[in-house]
């Protein structure tokens, strides 16, 4: 079975079909969503989906790591990373779950 990925395109689309705007105008819609999640996240900030989950900013400890061919230590840089915990009801729709959905 092939997967595919859905783009930003198929979602603007789909924004466009369910609320029946033209299709540039939900391509703005959606890209503005975008944007405001990341630069949210760009100042550090968490950001919930109701029903979806949550995108949390943390910080990464400068570590070393070690390169697996040779055995060498590297040092690798402190950093900030984005993690996405998914809310119960996504899971549960993601499983085949789905109550009231």
């Amino acid at each position: 079975m092939a997967r595919r990925n859905v783009t930003r395109a198929d979602l603007a689309q789909a924004v466009a079909q369910a609320v029946g705007l033209p299709k540039h105008e939900a391509i703005t819609l959606s890209e503005q969503v975008l944007t405001e999640i990341c630069d949210t996240l760009e100042r550090g900030e968490n950001v919930k989906l109701s029903g979806f989950g949550n995108f949390t900013v943390r910080n990464k400890a400068e570590r070393t790591g070690r390169n697996p061919k040779t055995g060498v230590e590297v040092p690798i840089e402190q950093r900030r990373v984005v993690t996405f915990t998914p809310s119960d009801k996504l899971k549960d729709r993601v499983n085949g779950d789905a109550v009231g959905a």
